[in-house]
Formats: C-alpha cells, structure tokens, sequence
C-alpha cells in the first residue's frame, strides 16, 4: 500500500491509475478505524480496482465546542488494518495541505435536507462534510465513493451535492456493522467507560423493539417513534438527543407509513459521548 500526504502526490497517482483503465474508489474516514470502515474497504474493493482510503480529522466540520482536538488519531494503526484490508493507498493530508493560508471556498446545501437530525444539531457540519468531500473526489480522481449507513444523512446530503453539481462520481451506501452487542461501531466508542459502553446498548435495543412493531404490523410513525423514546429513557446513563422518523432518501415528514422507505434515526448521549444510530424500514 501507498502512502501520500500532499494533494499534488495523491493527484498524480489517481491520474495514473485512470491513465491504466483502472475504476477507481475512495473511501473518506476520519481514522481510529474499525470493522465497520473496513466493511467500506471491503464492498469498494468488490466494485473497484483500486480503492483509495483518506485518514483526515476534517476541521472544518466540526462545531466550536466540539471534540476536534480530542477526536481519537492513531494513523499507524489506521495503515496496518488498511494494509490487511487491501486498500491500494492511503491519503494522510495535514490541514494547511487542505485548507492552506486564505482558503475561503465551501461547499453547502442548501436544502431542507441539511436542517434536520444531525444538521439541526450541528450548524456548519456538512457544509464541512461537503467541502471535505468534494475536494477528496476532485483530489483522488474516483468515480465510486463509499460511505457507512449509520451515517445515513450525510450519504442523502453527499448524494445531493454530486447530483447537483454534476460530479461523476456514484455514490455507496453500506450497512451498519454492529459489535456482537448490537451496538453500532464508532470512532467515538472509544470515549466509552466500561460502564457506560453498557448503556450504550440501548440505542440498538430500542430499534430493535420499533423493527418489531414494525414488523408486526405497526405503521404509525409517532408509535413508533415514542417506542423507541420510552425505550432510551428507562437508562439512566442515556439523554436524548433526538428521536426521528423521515421517509428515505427524500426525508420528508410521515404520520402513516405505507409502501415507502423510512428512516428511523437517533442521536443519544451516553455520558458526555453523542452517539447515533438507525435503522431502515420499509422497502428498500
């Protein structure tokens, strides 16, 4: 495997291997990697011929009060498990590399899409996810990026932005993957107390009892909203963030689900670590 830490070597070896004929895949993370970033390595390597995976803390989205400098960094670690996984080479940019000395250019949505979940509760976070995006697509050159489903409105607002702005790039989304627990993987897992690791499962475990109902019959978006609410408050550990449910990828407001897909997302505090998760019902 590769490793390039300036924009111009990591654009001159995307061009190179366009040059070959190969199709090309870039996998954005953000490092402290685990099995769920090496299931993106995984699907881009089925897809693709050469996957390219960015280990960038991206500054510019995270929120003033945010955890920007204690965001989890371990890049040697990062680089073995992406040498086991096959990945063909590594993008390790420093911050002035990406955003040097009177950089004044973004990229944001304008979209109702951006102003709920995670975007009503972080201002400015994906204008920085879009920007970063944008400008590791224009970098490496790929034609195919890969993306997890627990961040599933950041892949509805990538998707909306390589559509708008005619970018020629397709765009995967791939399943959570979850600890035999049930709980979804996450950089952030690692802030977790044992204890506290513990009440973190009742993030999945209250999906699951609204994936039954639902399954069972339950079509009321409010019922099955307020399951998984009265579900998250019987932890003590646990505070709410936000309990939602949109339909997807459009995420727009449902009173009564019927033949669509619907996301039913959570964002929940366990201690002074945000975590979020969801779940997706209904057709695919």
């Amino acid at each position: 495997m590769e490793v390039f830490r300036t924009v111009t070597e990591m654009r001159a070896y995307g061009a190179a291997q366009r040059a070959a004929g190969k199709k090309v895949a870039l996998v954005p993370t953000m490092g402290c990697l685990h099995e769920g970033h090496l299931s993106l390595m995984k699907a881009a390597k089925q897809e693709c011929d050469t996957v390219i995976a960015s280990v960038f803390v991206n500054p510019v989205q995270f929120g003033p009060n945010e955890d920007y400098e204690a965001y989890p960094r371990q890049e040697e670690k990062d680089r073995e498990a992406l040498e086991r996984a096959g990945v063909d080479a590594m993008f390790c940019p420093t911050p002035a590399d990406m955003y040097p000395s009177g950089y004044g250019t973004y990229v944001q949505v304008e979209s109702e899409i951006t102003k709920k979940l995670c975007g009503a509760k972080r201002p400015g976070h994906f204008r920085g996810v879009a920007t970063v995006v944008t400008k590791l697509m224009n970098i490496t050159g790929a034609t195919h990026a890969f993306f997890g489903q627990k961040d599933a409105q950041q892949v509805v607002v990538i998707r909306r932005f390589v559509e708008d702005l005619n970018l020629p790039v397709t765009i995967h989304m791939v399943p959570i993957v979850r600890e035999e627990t049930g709980l979804a993987r996450s950089s952030r897992n690692t802030y977790l107390s044992r204890e506290e690791k513990a009440s973190a499962l009742i993030l999945s475990q209250s999906l699951a009892k609204a994936e039954a109902a639902f399954q069972q019959g339950e079509r009321n978006a409010a019922v099955l909203k307020q399951l998984v609410t009265t579900s998250l408050r019987q932890e003590p550990l646990a505070r709410i963030d936000y309990v939602e449910l949109y339909t997807f990828p459009a995420l727009q407001d449902i009173e009564t689900i019927q033949e669509e897909s619907v996301l039913l997302a959570i964002a929940v505090y366990i201690g002074n670590t945000r975590l979020i998760d969801n779940c997706i019902l209904g057709g695919r």
